[in-house]
């Protein structure tokens, strides 16, 4: 009996100031070894960032970025045969970090701050994950109305993703992801994590990145710990047809989700 396993991204913030693990692995050999024990865990993919998407976070030159990301990225390719991703909005991070090794482009903005990104994936051959997005993360969450939300999620998706095959990607690279968090309401997420087959009528796999996120801490009247909702929501997300969870605990995760991709399989039988 074949079981399709959920690919697991694990989360490398080299930034000082993410919103759950801002500044623990701003040192090279620090964040080298936790890519590593994601590994060990399950990781399918490590997910490198060196600028805070976090609501309200600033912007971070291209050049500083750089400096987080590519020595990391270069260490990991260098030791080890995980692919890596790059999480940037700006095509200049990106390029360098596939100089670095990085296989996977994860672009937030849906290609739309620096649509130059298309080109460096395009010319390299890379994967894209194409996000959605509404405003910049300084601003995001001042406007979370739409005229039909999941239309106009599927909408831009298609645009973005349609654009950049037109551009040279290659359409096996493309994932979609429908950007929790970014520029929506707490009732807005969970909507969305319900109707994730609409978003594979795109035709293209579907990645959910919701670890430890607002639309989790907006449950509770005190700070409690995300991770049992985030792990039971990433559960819901594969049930509803994701394809790929962005998580920080990777072990938690993997042990979890191999349950429910026998579930599913199980249930294909039937």
């Amino acid at each position: 009996m074949a079981v399709i396993r959920t690919g697991i991204m694990g989360i490398l913030n080299v930034t000082p100031d993410s919103f759950y693990d801002g500044g623990r692995f701003a040192d090279i050999d620090r964040a080298f070894e936790h890519a590593m024990q994601m590994v060990s865990e399950g990781a399918d993919i490590i997910d490198v960032g060196g600028e805070s998407a976090r609501p309200g976070s600033k912007f971070v030159s291209a050049g500083e970025e750089i400096d987080r990301v590519c020595p990391v990225i270069e260490k990991i390719t260098r030791e080890s045969a995980i692919p890596v991703s790059i999480d940037t909005t700006k095509s200049a991070v990106a390029s360098e970090a596939v100089r670095c090794g990085a296989r996977i482009i994860n672009d937030i903005s849906g290609l739309t701050f620096d649509p130059g990104i298309i080109r460096v994936a395009a010319e390299n051959c890379t994967g894209l994950v194409v996000s959605h997005i509404r405003g910049v993360p300084e601003n995001m969450q001042k406007n979370t109305s739409y005229d039909n939300l999941l239309q106009d999620i599927l909408d831009f998706l298609k645009l973005s993703s349609e654009s950049a095959v037109q551009s040279g990607v290659s359409r096996d690279k493309i994932i979609i992801d429908p950007g929790i968090g970014f520029g929506k309401s707490l009732e807005q997420n969970y909507i969305i994590l319900n109707n994730i087959h609409r978003l594979r009528e795109i035709g293209f796999p579907v990645l959910i990145g919701l670890s430890r996120k607002s639309l989790i801490g907006g449950l509770y009247d005190s700070d409690e710990d995300r991770l049992p909702a985030t792990i039971a929501l990433n559960a819901a997300a594969v049930l509803h047809g994701a394809d790929i969870v962005r998580v920080h605990d990777v072990k938690a995760h993997r042990l979890a989700l191999d349950s429910i991709d026998f579930l599913k399989s199980v249930n294909y039988m039937s």
